[in-house]
């Protein structure tokens, strides 16, 4: 802050004073490599008490308020740490009247060696100098053992994207193996295999596109289940419009949302829109009756009330409703925004209820595609659909792997 004072007094005169300061950080990605920013609010037209000036002797002189105006104002976009240039003072000007008020502005720029935005870069250099021997003491026993650029940035990329340590790591080692040193120099080779090794580990339901009714001769019932608010009643209705309008194949919907009243009015509502038969229940008994009226159908898709993953009596409930239905296919829905602790516990108190597959929601507002990688292998349960926006019929499409391994390594949704 006394550099950042005398800048102020090249600037403003002697009896300038700093009214206010704040200190925060820019640039850089998820922090790493944000430089801090010292912003300063000073002025030369405030009355300062007696006791509160500098003594006579702490005064610029004369001699030292003799300054190139212009060059002052240059040197004062430096950082207040930064040492003054002895140059600027080589051409005596006259000193300007006061100005009343102005603010200094943002005090940035490169920082000398010993600053803060030094230490951070140094301190970013040693972290990725520690990640770059642990990565080589993990290939230790490999006859290949150090680490190409290339594939460390890949492996640097995937954490950024919060892809679990332990998992980064065995992408990084199936793709060290596959490739020959001259392939590891080659970038554009290195990330597509990255992009396939990831597509290998996450399981996708092979099966998605069957059509028709099931090998017992019953409908294909396909039930979804899950949380409050991942957007069951809009998956659904998209399912309805993919078979129905796509397809072409005879499909009924039943509802046991009924805590919800504009859930089974929304429902009713995308219904009539593509012409199908919706069906409400409210006991497991109905939903048997229900099954039965919609024996002719091709296609039953049932839509679930949300539950709390803490609400144990609910989920007994819901349990209770989806023995009845028999359904070929339990989808549980989670949202792709929610953290992976919260992903986790949902998978994990639903699993009372038999889940064969499960849907992503929202990947369009997903803060992380890592974190859904660590979920999708954890539970190690198939991908069935993804949805990438609110449009009806539209923003939904079967799971493929390879697409949220392209996410992975940097491409668009």
């Amino acid at each position: 802050m006394p550099e950042a004072l005398k800048l102020v007094k090249l600037e403003l005169g002697s009896n300038a004073v700093i009214l206010h300061t704040r200190s925060y950080k820019e640039g850089g990605v998820f922090g790493i490599g944000s430089k801090p920013v010292v912003e300063v609010t000073a002025s030369a037209d405030v009355n300062i008490p007696a006791r509160s000036r500098p003594r006579k002797e702490e005064q610029a002189s004369p001699a030292n308020q003799r300054f190139d105006r212009a060059a002052a104002r240059q040197l004062l976009q430096r950082t207040y740490a930064q040492q003054p240039d002895e140059s600027l003072y080589a051409v005596p000007a006259a000193e300007p009247a006061p100005v009343p008020k102005v603010e200094v502005g943002q005090l940035a720029g490169q920082m000398p060696e010993g600053t803060p935005s030094a230490q951070i870069t140094e301190e970013i250099a040693q972290v990725r100098r520690m990640v770059r021997r642990m990565m080589d003491k993990q290939l230790a026993d490999q006859p290949k053992r150090d680490l190409p650029d290339t594939l460390f940035d890949q492996y640097l990329a995937l954490l950024e994207q919060e892809v679990a340590e332990e998992l980064a790591e065995e992408v990084i080692h199936d793709v060290r193996e596959k490739l020959s040193e001259d392939d590891l120099q080659d970038k554009q080779r290195v990330r597509d295999t990255v992009r396939s090794a990831i597509a290998d580990i996450i399981p996708a339901d092979g099966n998605i596109k069957t059509q028709g009714k099931g090998k017992d001769g019953r409908p294909r019932t396909i039930a979804l289940i899950g949380p409050t608010g991942v957007g069951k009643t809009t998956t659904i209705a998209k399912l309805a419009a993919t078979f129905k309008l796509k397809q072409k194949l005879n499909v009924s919907m039943i509802t046991i949302d009924t805590y919800r009243i504009a859930a089974v009015d929304q429902l009713r509502t995308y219904a009539n829109i593509i012409g199908l038969p919706v069906h409400v229940v409210l006991t497991p008994l109905e939903m048997k009756q229900a099954m039965a009226q919609c024996a002719d159908a091709d296609v039953v898709l049932i839509d679930t009330a949300g539950r709390s993953q803490r609400d144990s009596d609910k989920l007994d409930e819901l349990k209770a409703f989806i023995e009845a239905a028999n359904p070929h296919e339990v989808h549980l829905v989670l949202s792709s925004t929610c953290s992976q602790p919260v992903m986790e516990q949902a998978i994990e108190r639903f699993s009372s209820i038999r889940t064969d597959r499960i849907i992503l929601t929202k990947l369009d507002e997903a803060v992380s595609f890592g974190v859904v990688l660590n979920v999708i292998r954890r539970v190690n349960k198939q991908l069935s659909y993804i949805t990438t926006g609110q449009d009806v019929p539209h923003h939904i499409e079967p799971w493929c792997s390879d697409r949220l391994a392209g996410l992975l390594v940097g491409e668009t949704l």
